[in-house]
């Protein structure tokens, strides 16, 4: 499968990248600065707000992905990181590419039905902005029918760590473990994207990742 994956040389990004390319896809890695987050993985330079440049990098693919993050310069990101995904949107859809993968955020999880993550007391208030704009964007992909997209949440915490390949996945509803911590490690988060990548067993609609 050709796989274009634009935000590529994140935290996330580059263990997406280096999942899919140890499985035998064909990675096209896409990012600002055009580095190669794998060795042996092609990169290009493309900035995914440009829908012309987003549908010259993605003709051809078989899923495009993102994994880009909404800015954290301090500005509100809402409108930003919005305008980022119909961009992407728009590119994907000029490029003729049917199915999109998107990286989501935690925060808009149901912890209740119709009762957000974020929404809660003492959800970290530094975290507010960038969770309202995942939330945001969210909300749009669900108003699309076209491209076939699938949003993938992570748990609360996610960072570097150990690849298991033991998880679980559910859809809208917020995960902890038995000590009440939500967590997953980048590297099983990958696993997870990836197996969506292969499998399309959720399309137009959001799954989650926990342990």
């Amino acid at each position: 499968m050709k796989l274009v994956l634009f935000g590529a040389t994140g935290m996330v990004g580059s263990r997406i990248a280096t999942e899919a390319s140890a499985r035998g896809h064909q990675v096209l890695a896409v990012s600002r600065s055009g580095r190669s987050p794998v060795p042996g993985v092609t990169a290009t330079a493309a900035d995914a707000t440009d829908r012309e440049k987003v549908a010259e990098v993605a003709r051809g693919a078989d899923v495009v992905a993102s994994a880009c993050v909404p800015p954290r310069d301090g500005s509100d990101p809402r409108g930003p990181f919005l305008a980022l995904n119909e961009a992407l949107v728009a590119g994907v859809r000029a490029a003729g590419v049917g199915r999109l993968m998107v990286v989501g955020g935690a925060g808009g999880l149901e912890v209740a039905p119709g009762q957000a993550l974020s929404d809660q007391p003492g959800f970290p208030e530094a975290y507010l902005p960038e969770a309202h704009a995942h939330r945001d964007v969210l909300a749009y992909y669900r108003t699309l029918d076209d491209p076939d997209w699938t949003y993938v949440s992570p748990a609360a915490e996610i960072a570097p760590g150990t690849r298991t390949g033991r998880f679980r996945v559910d859809g809208d509803q917020f995960m902890t473990d038995d000590q009440g911590r939500s967590l997953i490690s980048a590297e099983d988060y990958a696993v997870a994207f990836v197996d969506e990548l292969e499998r399309h067993e959720h399309p137009r609609a959001r799954m989650s990742v926990a342990y």
